[in-house]
């Protein structure tokens, strides 16, 4: 009999599924959900010009492996080089693009305990030493990452500004003047996924080819293209190019390319998303105010929300919630997982919200004491 052959790296690695979908759950429950709120999707969707132009894609065509009207157009946007962009299956999929070529075994990273974990997950399927550091006062803390990194010689630290899963962020200069303290020799991964939620100074005032840093950014969030799966990252043009040693070079789709090229251009219904966002952040705001818990204040499209009890109580309001048909998820490190995140949603998901959201606390208030 053959028998297939794992690397002794794999066969080590425990069986990880960094978020389970709601899907799964939906399987798991018989049945579907009446609000779904947790995994941070625009449920207001992309501009009727992205979805023509993937529905009118030739398909029987593969995808552009350069990405190449895409990037130009980025380049536009931004002012900047074409050859300081590189596209790739979502933020997740640069991440690990990064985590290849840069970390090997025994190779060391930072991140913030608790913070977005695919990048540690792809940091430990190449046998990389992760260094994690607290948040302070639910912020990502710049300093002690960067502290960290000089101790352990790291090649990477992992930063997301605005933050998921506490939804706070940083000023751009803050981050800038903190980087007098980067260790030379270590890249800053600045994930952005969330930039176009939040308000402005928020992103980093340097220039996009500073060697220090490279950038993430999505079409997932704001412009509402999730399930295309397209992502860029910014950055000096000797790093950008050797993305073109490792990346899946047809692995961004037709329909996704053309889709992302649309949704760039109409930034007249980006507007009008980020306006509805907004609205949606302030009726959960108030909704988890009426209900005594303590709102975080939000540079995202979700609400991270104190429950002012400990992580049993918030696991438990999180659980009433499912079992009551509206999927949220929570924080899975102390002390964030006191919180519960709700991502933003129409009118009538939040209509949905509103009833479901005192059950669950009277449930979870009671099974808790």
């Amino acid at each position: 009999m053959t028998h297939f052959r794992l690397t002794p790296l794999a066969q080590a690695l425990p069986d990880t599924v960094p978020f389970v979908g709601p899907e799964t759950q939906e399987r798991a429950r018989c049945q579907l959900f009446n609000a779904r709120l947790g995994a941070n999707e625009n449920v207001f969707g992309p501009s009727p010009a992205a979805a023509s132009a993937m529905a009118d894609t030739q398909m029987w065509k593969y995808g552009d492996p350069e990405s190449y009207d895409l990037r130009e157009a980025l380049s536009d946007h931004y002012g900047i080089l074409p050859e300081m962009i590189a596209v790739g299956e979502g933020i997740d999929g640069l991440l690990g693009y990064i985590v290849r070529l840069m970390v090997g075994p025994g190779d060391t990273v930072v991140t913030s305990d608790g913070a977005y974990p695919t990048f540690n997950y792809h940091v430990a399927g190449y046998g990389g030493v992760i260094h994690k550091v607290p948040y302070a006062d639910d912020f990502e803390d710049i300093d002690a990452l960067f502290a960290k990194a000089g101790e352990v010689n790291a090649k990477l630290v992992y930063l997301a500004n605005p933050d998921n899963p506490m939804g706070t962020a940083h000023k751009g200069g803050d981050i800038e003047a903190a980087m007098k303290n980067l260790p030379k020799g270590t890249l800053l991964v600045l994930d952005e996924a969330y930039i176009e939620c939040a308000p402005g100074g928020t992103s980093l005032p340097l220039a996009m080819d500073d060697p220090r840093v490279i950038r993430l950014r999505t079409f997932s969030k704001a412009y509402g293209l999730a399930g295309a799966r397209v992502g860029y990252a910014m950055g000096a043009v000797d790093l950008i190019a050797s993305f073109n040693k490792v990346r899946n070079h047809f692995g961004m789709n037709r329909a996704a390319q053309a889709g992302a090229l649309a949704a760039l251009d109409d930034q007249t219904w980006l507007r009008t998303v980020q306006a509805r966002i907004a609205a949606s952040r302030n009726r959960i705001w108030t909704m988890a105010v009426k209900h005594g818990l303590r709102p975080l204040k939000s540079a995202t499209n979700f609400v991270t929300i104190d429950c002012k009890r400990d992580a049993v109580f918030a696991q438990k309001v999180m659980r009433e919630m499912i079992n009551e048909g509206v999927f949220i998820r929570m924080p899975l490190v102390a002390p964030q997982n006191r919180c519960i995140r709700i991502s933003c949603g129409t009118p009538a998901d939040l209509d949905i919200l509103a009833d479901v959201m005192p059950i669950a606390l009277r449930a979870a208030e009671k099974s808790w004491r």
